[in-house]
This record gives structure tokens, C-alpha cells and sequence, in this order.
């Protein structure tokens, strides 16, 4: 069986490292390619060498740009190497624009898609992930939901067909990662006692193309009275740079790798962040947290208060970081294990009866 798998950003390295683990294991050819939608070394290279992950088959170096060209240019790309290698199923993580175009692409060629991290939705169509996470559900044939509520949301969308709730691939690894980097000193950029320091992320377009907004951000987080240390995001970093000044409790350093990032994460009283993915290693990890937006795709987080939607206002920021947590976190019931043996097997049935998919997949985009 041959998989072309399709990455560009931090989360889906992360999420492809246990997935093509579990392919290797069953003897499985996998074409790895990588858009280069993250090109910065402590975004991309960095994971490849740390998670262990084998060097990309194809990098498409396709590197920054507008929504529109980026995606055009993945798009572009891509398909000459998907029509070359033609493989059985083309595989696609989470809802950046690399997904949105390695989905188009496979439509367009007629190959059948599988979605990991499918169902998702914040209910906010401002948002360039939100269209992203639509329109690749609405043309993939394999929808692995990371949990219930993802695949319910699909179900009142009308999907149904192709549906498995399958885990978290991120899930998983951090609570590989957590215990591997117990114990471990915290990286140097961080000179603070365990649990005396918040550890803050900024990166999605909301708030970064809208000067106020991540002002606002920096406003609630100097409120905070406890130092804040704060990765800095390349999408980021022009804004940190042009500050007339900087909050004396906030400290900023570069990105951080995965592990020294779980490693950060364990250890922080409280986390900030507009992302996703922290968003959700935080409440494996049973750490409190703090979303820098009005929606959340993983509402799961908000049981009990272990996340609470703060947005960018100052006094709502400093509210949410005050709260204690009102019950355990539920982790382990939200997400199922052994995601990516589940996502393989999945594959492995899909294939065994591919008439079945093929048939379905022609129909739905003819």
C-alpha cells in the first residue's frame, strides 16, 4: 500500500511522526512531502531531527506568502507530484492552507483523501483554518475525528460516510513526550522555578494583521503578576520588533522545539495562546489555559474550566488567568488512544474495499 502524506506546519510534523512510525512498522510506502509552509528552522527542521521523523521525499519550498498564492503555489506544485507518484490514499492533518491544498489537489486527481484531525469547527468563518476545515471534509473520503463532538459536527453537516472517531495523533505524542522530558532542566531561556511563570503563544492572523489586537494581547499579559515567558512566532516577530516598549514581565525568545516545549508547557502555571494545538497539550499536560480568542475549536478544553475563551481584552484576560479549574481534567475519556494504529487500520480496510470509496468519492465530486 503507498501513502502520500502531506505536511508544511509545526502541528502537522508533530502529528505525522506517529503516524509515519506506525507505517514504517506495517512495511507501508510512504511519500513524504513537505510544502514548506513553515520554512524557519526552529518551525520545521527542528521536528524532523527531535520527533525522529525521515527526511520529506519532496520539499516544494513554497515558504510565505498571501492565503491565495501560498495555496495556489502548493497547489501548483504538488500536483505533478501526486500524478507522478500515484498513490492509493493521500493523507492530509489539520486546517492549515498545506491542508486545504493537498485536498484540492487529490480531488482534483481524483485520489481518495483521508482527513486527519477532521470535524473540527469553531463556528467562526473568519477565520482562513475554519474554511480551510470545511472544504477539505467536504472532499475527503476517510474523515478520522480526533473526538465525538468532531464527528457529530460532521453528522449535522450531512457527513457520515468515511466517519471514525479515531483519537489525537498530538494527544498521544505529548503524553509520550511528557514523559520522556520529566525531569529534565527547562530550556535556557527560561530562568524561572517550575510553576512561577506563564508561558505565552501568539500566532494566528486575528491576532497578528491587527496591530490593536495583539497590543491588546500584550496589554492583559503585563497586567499578569508573574513573568510571562513568550516564544515568538516568525508571524510574530515584526510586531514584537517594532514595540516602543516591551512589559517588564514578559520575557521573549525564540520558538521553541517540541520537547523543550512540552518541557515549558509542564512546567507553567498558566498558558496564553491563540493556538490550537497548545491549546489542547495544555489540558493533557493539566495545565490551565487561557485562549486569545472568542471560539475554540476544541470545546472540549472548556469542561470545568481548564480553558476559558478570553479574546484580547486586557480585564478579560487577567479574569481567566485568576480562575482555578473547577474539576480533573477528562483527557483520557475525551481522547481515544493509540491514534495513528487506529488511523492505520482504517487505511488498511478503506484500501480492502477501495471500489467502495472510489465510487463515493467520484459522486461526490462530480
Amino acid at each position: 500500500m503507498k501513502v502520500l502524506s502531506v505536511v508544511g506546519a509545526r502541528p502537522q510534523f508533530i502529528k505525522a511522526a506517529l503516524l509515519s512510525e506506525e507505517l514504517a512498522r506495517r512495511h507501508w510506502q510512504e511519500c513524504l512531502v513537505n510544502t514548506g509552509q513553515h520554512y524557519d528552522y526552529k518551525m520545521s527542521k527542528v521536528f524532523f531531527d527531535e520527533l525522529g521523523i525521515k527526511d520529506p521525499e519532496y520539499n516544494l519550498e513554497v515558504g510565505s506568502a498571501s492565503h491565495a498564492v501560498q495555496t495556489a503555489l502548493m497547489m501548483q506544485r504538488l500536483e505533478p507530484v501526486v500524478a507522478a507518484e500515484k498513490p492509493d490514499w493521500v493523507i492530509v492533518f489539520g486546517d492549515t492552507n498545506t491542508t486545504l491544498a493537498g485536498a484540492l489537489v487529490a480531488a482534483k486527481l481524483k485520489i481518495p483523501l483521508a482527513h486527519v484531525e477532521a470535524g473540527l469547527r469553531s463556528f467562526d468563518k473568519s477565520m482562513p483554518e475554519e474554511i480551510n476545515r470545511i472544504v477539505t471534509d467536504h472532499v475527503s473520503q476517510l474523515l478520522l475525528a480526533p473526538t465525538q463532538s468532531a464527528a457529530d459536527n460532521l453528522r449535522r453537516e450531512g457527513i457520515v460516510d468515511g466517519v471514525a472517531v479515531v483519537g489525537d495523533l498530538m494527544v498521544d505524542l505529548v503524553r509520550r513526550a511528557a514523559a520522556h522530558v520529566r525531569g529534565r532542566p527547562l530550556p535556557s531561556c527560561i530562568p524561572f522555578a517550575a510553576g512561577t511563570y506563564g508561558l505565552a503563544t501568539v500566532h494566528r492572523a486575528s491576532n497578528t494583521d491587527d496591530v490593536e489586537a495583539f497590543r491588546s494581547i500584550l496589554e492583559g499579559i503585563s497586567r499578569l503578576p508573574f513573568p510571562v515567558v513568550f516564544p515568538v512566532h516568525p508571524r510574530t516577530a515584526p510586531l514584537v520588533e517594532r514595540l516602543p516598549e516591551r512589559p517588564r514581565n514578559i520575557v521573549f525568545c525564540e520558538p521553541l522545539s517540541y520537547l523543550d516545549m512540552v518541557a515549558a508547557e509542564m512546567h507553567a502555571r498558566v498558558i496564553l495562546t491563540d493556538s490550537g494545538g497548545v491549546q489542547k497539550e495544555a489540558y493533557v499536560l493539566g495545565v490551565p489555559c487561557v485562549t486569545l480568542r472568542d471560539t475554540t475549536e476544541w470545546t472540549e478544553t472548556l469542561e470545568d474550566g481548564w480553558n476559558v475563551l478570553a479574546g484580547t481584552d486586557p480585564g478579560a484576560i487577567r479574569a481567566a488567568v485568576e480562575r482555578s479549574p473547577a474539576g480533573p481534567v477528562s483527557a483520557a475519556t475525551v481522547f481515544p488512544l493509540s491514534s495513528a494504529c487506529r488511523i492505520a487500520d482504517l487505511l488498511e480496510e478503506a484500501c480492502a474495499c477501495g471500489r467502495v470509496f472510489v465510487s463515493h468519492f467520484t459522486s461526490a465530486v462530480s
